[in-house]
């Protein structure tokens, strides 16, 4: 039986063939334009979040969104305790796999499921986290933007079923748009987002991306203004003999980072227990602590501005970041819906807030403002405990518009980050106890660049097992590459043309004329062709070959009765050529 091509009406090829561009590592007009409209839903869907916990905080606390400190005490500890409640009984209702969120689950979904985010999860993220931030928990709001970016991205590629390949790049163009709409700062989204999450540096990656965040930034400078997210006073340094001290306030911060990251996998052990527990371990440990610490609620960017201009005491500094280590940690170490970035930059312009203090007390005169050390303490915290150090000093470049704050944030960013590798081993709190083997290397980074659809051939013939001997020679006229034996409810391989010749040459030597000629036996190498669908990526297809010990595959597609379900072949030859 020969099987016939389907046919498709021409909407419907011209879509095909936008797929089929976009399955190249080179689709740069198409990815663009994606990344526009990525950026664009990314920041309407960051907006509407951080809209929905802000205006309820600013109609319902005393003074504005985070003025948790004005409220009483028992106030401040039942607010977090029935909170957690609330988001428990919420999040009960979901399934186990559906209660992950955060950075690390999309690092996940990247690295085994191809980009392909659920909306379950996103939906979790969504109001889990506005309940978190509404009742006053040591959780970040920047984390819950960056999973919702990427997965309402995610989600438009998944819609217009692109191939897996193009979802990569949507997901890190979600991800840069969320950084930008939260803190104003769209090279750092862009140099998060490659550096994080995408794990490499290419122009096909970094364009969609630029366009993502200029995109999702300008829609959050419509809403909320072109101010930047912090009030950063003018600092610079006092002089170069700072810069020992510098170093030793990276090891100090590095230090501290460890604890977090250590602290984190300790506490994610936990999350067997029932959810629930969990949370009302977080409310209690967070309401207990802001009874006396009221400054570690909510998201923390009243008490960050406070340490930037040199409010705070030292001993105050001190026990807001040991306190903010531990309740944000645990907190989402349990499971607790929220971000992690937020409150790592408010732990760390504390810290360095208290070591300018002790700076300035050391040597009096020699040593820059508080300020200073703390804007230095933020983009060391977050290079070391996100494992970022790029996106951090393009953070502080972008937060302070002060290119003389470049040079001893470079050294106290790389120290704090090596320090904290080296007493912990943990490639960054988003990587804790996730398989990410193999997810940064070139030959992963290569394949998944790339669809299938790119690579696949087309030229080939299908036909049942068994061909009539005077139809031979019509086919080989055709001159396939490949011939598909393919029966219905039966393997699929591929035979070499030559096979056939050669056998026709040797049943005319041999003056013997069979009237049909069985594809499956005649000699000749035959290879099985296992499936991979038409929005895989090059990674993909080699994986399915290395799973079932095969040397090819073939891209399906959906066939009507009597058309093949086979678009296009690869082998594990094409896949050799096309990285070598």
């Amino acid at each position: 039986m020969v099987f016939e091509k389907q046919q498709k009406n021409w909407p419907a090829r011209q879509l095909d063939r936008f797929r089929a561009r976009l399955a190249h590592a080179d689709a740069l007009p198409q990815l663009a334009i994606l990344g526009c409209i990525s950026g664009l839903l990314t920041g309407l869907i960051a907006i509407a979040f951080r809209l929905s916990f802000e205006l309820p905080l600013t109609l319902l606390l005393p003074s504005g969104s985070e003025s948790f400190e004005a409220l009483s005490p028992w106030t401040r500890f039942l607010l977090p305790v029935l909170g957690a409640l609330v988001i428990g009984l919420f999040v009960y209702r979901f399934k186990p796999e559906q209660r992950v969120v955060g950075v690390g689950h999309i690092l996940d979904r990247m690295q085994h499921h191809q980009a392909q985010l659920p909306a379950a999860n996103g939906i979790l993220q969504f109001v889990g986290s506005a309940l978190a931030l509404l009742t006053g928990h040591s959780v970040g709001r920047e984390g819950p933007a960056v999973h919702l970016g990427a997965t309402s991205s995610s989600l438009l590629g998944q819609q217009l079923q692109l191939p897996n390949n193009s979802l990569r790049t949507l997901t890190a163009c979600g991800v840069a748009a969320a950084i930008a709409a939260s803190f104003n700062t769209p090279l750092a989204g862009v140099i998060f987002a490659m550096e994080v999450v995408l794990m490499e540096y290419t122009i096909a990656g970094f364009i969609p991306v630029i366009l993502a965040a200029v995109s999702g930034g300008v829609l959050s400078r419509i809403v909320f203004g072109a101010q930047p997210a912090f009030a950063i006073p003018i600092i610079d340094m006092a002089t170069l003999w700072e810069l020992p001290y510098l170093l030793l306030c990276g090891l100090a911060i590095g230090l501290a980072s460890s604890i977090m990251l250590v602290l984190y996998r300790f506490s994610s052990r936990f999350t067997r227990y029932p959810v629930i527990l969990r949370f009302l371990c977080v409310g209690l440990l967070c309401g207990s602590i802001a009874t006396v610490l009221p400054q570690i609620q909510g998201v923390g960017y009243d008490t960050l501005e406070q340490a930037l201009t040199g409010e705070l005491a030292l001993s105050l500094l001190l026990a807001i970041a040991a306190a903010k280590i531990l309740v944000s940690t645990i907190s989402i170490g349990l499971g607790l819906p929220g971000g992690i970035i937020g409150p790592n930059f408010v732990i760390g312009a504390c810290l360095g807030g208290a070591l300018g203090i002790l700076g300035g007390m050391l040597h009096p005169g020699q040593t820059g403002s508080t300020g200073f050390y703390a804007i230095l303490g933020m983009g060391a915290m977050m290079g070391a405990v996100l494992n970022a150090p790029l996106a951090a000093l393009i953070a502080v470049l972008e937060l302070t518009y002060n290119p003389n704050i470049l040079l001893p944030s470079m050294l106290i960013i790389v120290i704090a980050t090596i320090t904290c590798r080296m007493f912990t081993g943990l490639p960054g709190i988003f990587s804790i106890d996730r398989d990410m083997r193999g997810y940064d290397s070139p030959l992963f980074q290569l394949l998944s660049r790339s669809g299938v659809t790119s690579l696949m051939h087309r030229n080939f013939i299908h036909h049942s097992r068994y061909l009539p001997a005077s139809n031979a020679r019509i086919l080989l006229a055709e001159k396939p590459d490949w011939i598909v034996i393919e029966d219905v409810g039966e393997p699929k391989f591929i035979l070499k043309p030559a096979d056939l010749a050669r056998h026709l040459e040797t049943l005319a030597n041999d003056q013997t004329e069979p009237t049909d000629i069985d594809l499956r036996e005649i000699p000749g190498e035959r290879w099985r062709l296992f499936p991979v669908h038409g929005r895989a990526t090059l990674q993909e297809a080699l994986l399915t070959m290395r799973q079932n010990n095969g040397q090819a595959v073939y891209i399906s597609q959906p066939a009507a009765p009597l058309m093949s379900e086979v678009a296009g072949i690869i082998t594990r030859q094409d896949i050799d050529n096309f990285y070598q």
